[in-house]
């Protein structure tokens, strides 16, 4: 390979690599954790594809039934990562849907949506609405998983995203108005220390993964504090998490949020919004820690 192919044009630490001759290197990814039964919290884990046309595959977590034939809410979760890494399958996502599930008593849903650079944008917000409508499908009780048919309370579906994908549950809470999801009810949307981008930098990194895009500070599916839809979000209450010590200016994302639940508080919607801040810690600190403020010892 000749120097012309190897000279790296933009670096995104932790992301991927854009080089001159056009190629796309992503950074090496944690290895994935087998879906399986939890033995401290009893909770089953258990991988289903959902589109053979695109591949988009899924995590449930299912938390140890007291009653069989006792239903559940259902958390349709969207993982972080810049659209352009993880998936719900490594094991900070995997062990922190699994506290959940077991702590709220909930069956969660992680959607492994395509990532950019190969699949632009707005490939990963069609891949999240697409994913609901196919757990929609199970609604009535006929859907092709069983789990879902049998033990989800469709009247109680909440919407989580963290970081940037943040930006995909609130899409998909706005897109749910206009896309009827018949015997589905979001109940709530929980943004996760919500990352809109930098106007000036992450525009860069953005126009790669969608060249048609606007930029972060323009573009409502990356930035929902601009979308002129806001008003539109079929649920009925939002719960905004940041973090104090949040983004690489300390607090910068901390600020992002605190913005987006003003602008929502703000709007004509007409649900409640709540914001919680966690004192002393950073961006998705939930992470690497989700056992924080939990009692599983």
């Amino acid at each position: 390979m000749d120097s012309i192919s190897d000279e790296v044009v933009h670096d995104f630490q932790g992301f991927f690599k854009a080089y001159k001759d056009g190629r796309m290197e992503r950074y090496p990814s944690p290895a994935n954790v087998s879906a399986g039964l939890d033995s401290k919290t009893g909770v089953q884990t258990k991988d289903i594809l959902l589109s053979p046309e695109t591949g988009v595959k899924a995590r449930t977590f299912v938390p140890k039934f007291n009653t069989p034939h006792r239903k559940l809410p259902l958390l349709v979760h969207y993982h972080g990562g810049g659209f352009s890494i993880g998936s719900p399958f490594i094991a900070s996502w995997t062990n922190f849907l699994t506290c959940m599930a077991y702590e709220a008593n909930v069956i969660a849903i992680s959607i492994d949506y395509r990532l950019a650079p190969e699949h632009l944008l707005p490939i990963a917000y069609n891949d999240s609405l697409a994913a609901l409508q196919w757990i929609a499908k199970h609604s009535k009780g006929s859907g092709p998983e069983p789990l879902l048919n049998n033990h989800v309370d469709f009247q109680r579906v909440f919407l989580a995203g963290d970081s940037g994908r943040a930006t995909i549950a609130n899409y998909v809470a706005i897109q749910a108005e206009v896309n009827a999801l018949p015997g589905v009810n979001i109940v709530g949307l929980l943004m996760v220390h919500p990352y809109f981008g930098d106007p000036q930098e992450e525009n860069i990194i953005y126009k790669i993964m969608s060249p048609e895009s606007l930029g972060s500070d323009k573009d409502p599916q990356l930035n929902p504090a601009v979308d002129p839809n806001l008003s539109k979000m079929w649920c009925k209450k939002v719960l905004v998490c940041v973090a104090e010590n949040d983004g690489v200016q300390k607090d910068h994302l901390n600020v992002v949020g605190k913005s987006y639940y003003e602008k929502v508080k703000k709007s004509e919607w007409k649900g409640s919004v709540e914001l919680v801040e966690n004192e002393n810690e950073g961006h998705c600190f939930h992470l690497s820690n989700p056992m924080h403020d939990m009692s599983l010892g």
